[in-house]
């Protein structure tokens, strides 16, 4: 076949994917993760059911696929507010406040929980500690954070506090926690 063919078919199939999970993400916010089903996403996503199972086989696989790509787009989101100017400890309050507003608005339940139990949460989660880590370094080598405890073991401890934001009732709780965790991250006096 010709190369202006298959990139035509590959940019079709992309695209009949994203709508897909397009629609998945508009399921899950209207009723929640287990309410997804493949009839309803045919017909949201705007093809037939026949369609949807050549692209996957079941809505586990979907809510997997979608899954992966809302990590994805998160991981992306936290590396640019990494990388915006200001200081270390600016760019640090930053990514955890976005990264604490990202647990505070995810799907839970149990399968939420089997969601995140995959090999992309692990990488997504391994980029994460890599990038606080940077950005916790470059503030204790400026003296505006903590430089008696290792920049991996506070990464981690970010993490897992902000994780509480999951369980918070408002945008004004989750800035109290990041707060309250940025505090543990400044030098001993």
């Amino acid at each position: 076949m010709p190369k202006l063919w298959n990139e035509t078919i590959d940019a079709h199939r992309q695209a009949v994917r994203e709508a897909i999970l397009d629609a998945t993400t508009e399921l899950v916010e209207a009723a929640g993760l287990r309410s997804v089903t493949m009839s309803q996403l045919a017909e949201k996503a705007g093809i037939g059911r026949a369609t949807l199972y050549k692209y996957f086989s079941d809505v586990e696989a979907v809510l997997l696929a979608w899954h992966e790509r809302q990590v994805a787009g998160h991981l992306q989101q936290l590396t640019e507010v990494a990388h915006q100017g200001g200081t270390a400890l600016e760019r640090l309050e930053a990514v955890l406040g976005a990264y604490a507003d990202i647990a505070r608005r995810r799907h839970g339940g149990e399968l939420a929980a089997l969601l995140h139990h995959g090999e992309h949460v692990t990488h997504a989660e391994r980029h994460l500690e890599h990038l606080l880590e940077a950005l916790l370094t470059e503030g204790a080598e400026s003296g505006d954070l903590r430089s008696d405890v290792p920049p991996a073991e506070l990464a981690r401890y970010c993490l897992h506090a902000l994780t509480a934001a999951a369980g918070l009732p408002s945008p004004t709780a989750v800035h109290r926690l990041v707060t309250v965790t940025l505090n543990g991250l400044r030098p001993a006096s």
